[in-house]
């Protein structure tokens, strides 16, 4: 391998065995349920006999998570990650941090790789953070010295100088990441790879470790960063690869790579019932769409114009709301969130006394630049939320001359454009020379 080589990817790939249970019917009798077992005993001692992976069920199937990656590293650089959920991003970073095995090909690394995958990861949960800090400075071979001379910086970073001496058990998952990242990023490894776990943190701990990692690219060391956050990556990274069905479809400058991912993204369709949500969310809103001003479904808006966000929602009858209200927040998908209103900010609530269905309508007036957006949706019962959908529903705003000047806007300007009055005054001193005319006169 190159000097300046530190990653060696070469034909990488993971494979999974997956049980299923076959589809019964929902009364057996009891001499079908005990051939049933006695035919998964059978199966499971002869995979067992032959080396073979036991996976309990009654039908067994093979799942490629990575199939044939390969990519080199080099030392210093900084390299962005990028592809939907299911795409191989976490298997290959476990592989890279030697948390699993590949099921063929091999990859190379030279020197300490420091990881980021998850919260938890590399931690004893029933030390305290302090030993945490110097277990997982050994684990990376520092030495007691080295640790110590970096401990007060990490404990500073982390922000838990009153929990220092506690289980990190008894952690909360912001304070576990705050540590976890602090560690990692302190005790100076060859290479940093840090997953999607930053968005356990608040918004001003991500502003700070992306601070952070800036900082260690600027050292010289190489990072390995996986983020659904494009405006992170764009920021961040020199380098994007693009992960989808476990393969590699691009590696290129973000510049090149974050187009031709968001133009794979899919646009969800109205029915929200089944999307993912966060632990705590009730699967209460049932869909959502944009509309014109003319009441006309649609996914791309010319610059200016207003935009309907309707959302449709259903509770139980046992758990009806007592004052039913909306949130929406906006996501320019290379830059991040433009903003967000609710019915509580505006104090704009539904007079009814209990509701279990219902829909909302949010007209909005945002003077967007051209680009693709995203909305996420929240619903709350007049108190706090119930429900929350991430992403919902996507949307593109396209150019237009919206001055009358004949071109549009510059789109590397940011996510809105302003309206403005413009007054120029000439000084007296060179009215004689250049006469009385103003541009503003036109």
């Amino acid at each position: 391998m190159a000097d300046d080589l530190v990653i060696r990817a070469e034909g990488l790939g993971k494979k999974y065995v997956i049980g299923h249970e076959a589809q019964h019917e929902r009364y057996l009798a009891l001499r079908d349920v005990i051939a049933r077992g006695a035919r998964n005993a059978w199966r499971m001692a002869a995979d067992m006999a032959k080396g073979r992976v036991v996976v309990p069920g009654d039908e067994v199937e093979e799942f490629w998570a990575l199939k044939d990656v390969s990519f080199e590293v080099k030392r210093g650089e900084v390299l962005g990650i990028v592809g939907r959920n299911g795409a191989g991003k976490s298997t290959l970073l476990k592989i890279l941090s030697r948390i699993t095995e590949p099921t063929e090909g091999r990859v190379t690394i030279k020197g300490r790789v420091a990881s980021l995958l998850e919260v938890g990861t590399g931690f004893h949960p029933e030390l305290t953070g302090r030993e945490n800090i110097y277990l997982n400075g050994a684990i990376l071979g520092m030495t007691r010295a080295e640790i110590k001379r970096k401990f007060d910086e990490i404990v500073a970073f982390a922000e838990i100088e009153k929990f220092l001496d506690t289980p990190v058990k008894r952690y909360s998952s912001g304070m576990y990441v705050r540590l976890a990242f602090a560690v990692a990023a302190h005790l100076e490894p060859e290479i940093l790879i840090v997953d999607e776990v930053l968005a356990v943190g608040d918004a001003e701990f991500q502003k700070k470790c992306l601070g952070k990692m800036s900082e260690v690219a600027m050292g010289g060391r190489t990072i390995l960063f996986v983020s659904h956050n494009m405006a992170a990556v764009q920021n961040l990274c020199r380098r994007t690869i693009v992960l989808d069905s476990g393969k590699v479809v691009n590696d290129a400058s973000p510049a090149a790579a974050i187009p031709s991912y968001l133009a794979q993204a899919i646009f969800y369709s109205n029915d929200l019932a089944n999307r993912p949500r966060p632990g705590w969310a009730r699967q209460w809103i049932r869909g959502a769409r944009l509309l014109d001003s003319g009441g006309v479904e649609r996914n791309s808006f010319a610059l200016g114009e207003e935009i309907t966000v309707e959302m449709s929602f259903a509770a139980s009858a046992a758990t009806a709301l007592p004052v039913p209200g909306m949130g929406v927040v906006i996501n320019h998908l290379l830059r991040g969130t433009v903003g967000g209103i609710n019915t509580r900010m505006t104090n704009q609530k539904p007079k009814v006394k209990s509701c279990t269905a219902g829909t909302f309508r949010a007209t909005i007036e945002v003077p967007l630049l051209q680009g693709s957006y995203s909305i996420d949706l929240w619903l709350d019962d007049g108190r706090s939320d119930v429900d929350v959908v991430e992403d919902a529903c996507r949307f593109s705003v396209e150019g237009s001359d919206i001055y009358g000047s004949g071109q549009t806007p510059y789109a590397d300007l940011g996510v809105v454009f302003m309206r403005c009055n413009w007054e120029f005054i000439q000084e007296p001193s060179t009215t004689a020379a250049l006469g009385a005319h103003s541009f503003m006169d036109h």
